[in-house]
């Protein structure tokens, strides 16, 4: 028996249909919004948290299976979208997840449903400026390029694997044409990340917070966890050694215990 089911949920008063995983045997309810690199429909880490949680994996609008993207004007829009979709899964308490642009979003819901997320984790997240360490314009790199500034060692088994796990059963230019679908789809709502307004709000978040960090991320670099900590009151920074952008792959265990010790705390 799988331990996910896939969930098509449709939003009539937009006209949106999203693509949603659907897992776990817990009784508090979970979201997880996944980062620029794709949409993966469960990503290993849940599996040590399906016990405790309930757990929902969307794809951003206009990513994979979920459409949309010409429905929502901006980020404010697509704020209210996932408030939407928030209610119509009868989801009125949460935790949050959210990984690099999904982190991004996951701050701004927070900050605007106070009553509605219990805890918040924020890993590597976008969402934030600093003029004297700015955030590399990925929408330009090429593949290659971003890869290699997603990762403390892209040479590793694991890094490959993660990267070609998204375009699995495509051939060169179908994955080439989703990655580009991927990116357009995020950079409507997030780039430039100065002009966003994040940080005029953050200050509502009130949920007890994680800030998970990879400690040689060269997307969103360490400092951009200490702002982030800086400007959010209920918050703990959990570097993690060795770790890149994306360090529930790269460095799983250490990137477990640390959620682990934050979201089962006795």
């Amino acid at each position: 028996m799988p331990k996910t089911q896939a969930l098509n949920v449709r939003l009539s008063n937009r006209d949106i249909n999203i693509q949603i995983s659907e897992g776990g045997s817990g009784k508090q309810d979970l979201i997880y919004l996944h980062g620029f690199n794709g949409f993966e429909e469960w990503p290993s880490f849940l599996d040590t948290l399906e016990q405790h949680f309930h757990i929902y994996v969307p794809a951003h609008p206009g990513i994979s299976k979920s459409d949309g993207i010409d429905k929502i004007d901006d980020l404010w829009d697509l704020i209210l979208f996932y408030e939407e979709l928030i209610s119509e899964l009868n989801i009125n308490n949460a935790v949050l997840i959210g990984h690099s642009y999904g982190g991004m979003i996951a701050a701004e819901l927070a900050s605007q449903l106070r009553d509605r997320i219990s805890k918040l984790i924020l890993v590597d997240s976008l969402g934030l400026w600093l003029d004297n360490e700015p955030i590399p314009d990925i929408f330009m790199l090429t593949p290659s390029e971003r890869h290699a500034i997603s990762w403390h060692n892209p040479n590793s088994d694991t890094a490959q694997s993660y990267e070609n796990s998204f375009y699995n059963g495509l051939n060169k230019d179908e994955a080439n044409l989703e990655r580009t679908k991927t990116l357009m789809a995020i950079g409507k709502f997030c780039w430039p990340i100065p002009d966003k307004g994040l940080e005029k709000r953050i200050h509502r978040i009130n949920a007890p917070t994680l800030l998970v960090w990879g400690e040689k991320d060269q997307i969103v670099p360490p400092k951009y966890g200490h702002l982030f900590q800086h400007q959010i009151s209920e918050s703990t920074l959990a570097l993690i050694e060795g770790g890149g952008h994306i360090p529930h792959a790269e460095c799983k265990s250490a990137f477990i215990e640390a959620i682990l010790s934050f979201l089962i705390a006795k």
